[in-house]
């Protein structure tokens, strides 16, 4: 088993998440007005979820 140095693995990690930063904005310009894939929706406007709210309320009061 090797012994790997957290700043090494630390840096590696933020270098793979730049990766997938920069795949992820570029996937969104060369997709911007294009049709997504069933699932594959985003939306920043959801409501809350009034369930899980209430069931919340609802363990709080026990």
């Amino acid at each position: 088993m090797t012994t790997q140095d957290p700043k090494q693995l630390l840096k590696k990690k933020h270098e793979l998440d730049e990766q997938k930063r920069q795949f992820t904005n570029f996937a969104r310009s060369v997709s911007e007005h294009g049709e997504v894939e069933a699932g594959q929706e985003f939306s920043n406007d959801r409501l809350p979820d009034d369930q899980n709210r209430m069931k919340s309320v609802e363990n709080r009061q026990d």
